[in-house]
C-alpha cells in the first residue's frame, strides 16, 4: 500500500508516519521511485504497536524506540525478549533502602512471592520495574496504616497468577514469535486500564449489593 492508504488504515496521519520513520519507530517502506515507497501489513501492525505505546501507554518516543529494539533483539531467547520488551515500559524507580516503610514492604513482598512459589532471587527483582513498583505501592500502604501484610496481599497475587495464564494464552495465539513479542507489549499497555476499570466497576456493584 502507499503512504496515504497506510495512513487511512492505521488512523495515523501521514505527517506522523513520516515522523515515526525519521525517528526509527517504523521500518522504511520498499522504494518504488525516488519519492515514493510501498508499505505492507508489517508496517500497519508496527503502527498499531507504536500508537498503543505512545498514545495509550504515555511512553516517550525514545522509550518506545527502546521497547521496539528489545522486541527485535534476536540474541535473546523468546522468554527474555518478552521480558525485556515489557520491562522497558515506564515504571517506578528503585525504592529508597533507608525508608523503614520500604523495609517492611520488602519483607511482606518477599514472603508473598515465597507463598506464591514465584522466583525470590533478589538479583532478578532488582532488574524488574514491576517489582520496584510493587514495593513502592506496599510501602505507601504501610505509611498510611492500611492492611498490607502477606495474608492480605495473597489473594491479589493469586488473582494475578490466574490473569497471567489468560494473558499468555492471548499472546501465544499470535502466529509468529515477533508478533507474540509485539502483542506482549501492546497487551500490557492496553489491558492494564481494562483491569483497573473493571475493578472499579466491580467495587460499585459490590458496594450496591452490600449497602
Amino acid at each position: 500500500m502507499r503512504l496515504a492508504e497506510l495512513s487511512e488504515r492505521s488512523g495515523v496521519s501521514t505527517a506522523t508516519i513520516k515522523y515515526y520513520l525519521r525517528e526509527g519507530l517504523l521500518q522504511p517502506g520498499r522504494r518504488i521511485s525516488a519519492t515514493q515507497a510501498e508499505y505492507g501489513e508489517d508496517h500497519l501492525r508496527r503502527l498499531r504497536l507504536v500508537r498503543a505505546l505512545i498514545q495509550i501507554g504515555g511512553i516517550s518516543v525514545s522509550d518506545a524506540r527502546e521497547v521496539i529494539a528489545a522486541t527485535e533483539d534476536e540474541s535473546l531467547d523468546h522468554h527474555l525478549r518478552l521480558g525485556a520488551a515489557t520491562r522497558s515500559l515506564p515504571c517506578a524507580e528503585r525504592p529508597s533502602e533507608d525508608d523503614p516503610a520500604v523495609a517492611i514492604a520488602c519483607r511482606s513482598v518477599e514472603a508473598l512471592l515465597e507463598r506464591l512459589g514465584w522466583s525470590c532471587d533478589p538479583g532478578v527483582h532488582l532488574l524488574n520495574p514491576a517489582h520496584r513498583r510493587l514495593i513502592d505501592s506496599v510501602a505507601a500502604l504501610v505509611r498510611l496504616g492500611y492492611p498490607c501484610d502477606t495474608e492480605q496481599l495473597l489473594p491479589y497475587g493469586r488473582l494475578a497468577a490466574q490473569l497471567a495464564v489468560t494473558d499468555l494464552d492471548l499472546i501465544e495465539d499470535q502466529p509468529t514469535p515477533t508478533e507474540q513479542i509485539e502483542a506482549a507489549v501492546a497487551l500490557t499497555v492496553l489491558y492494564e486500564p481494562v483491569l483497573l476499570s473493571l475493578r472499579r466497576m466491580a467495587h460499585a456493584e459490590e458496594s450496591a449489593r452490600r449497602f
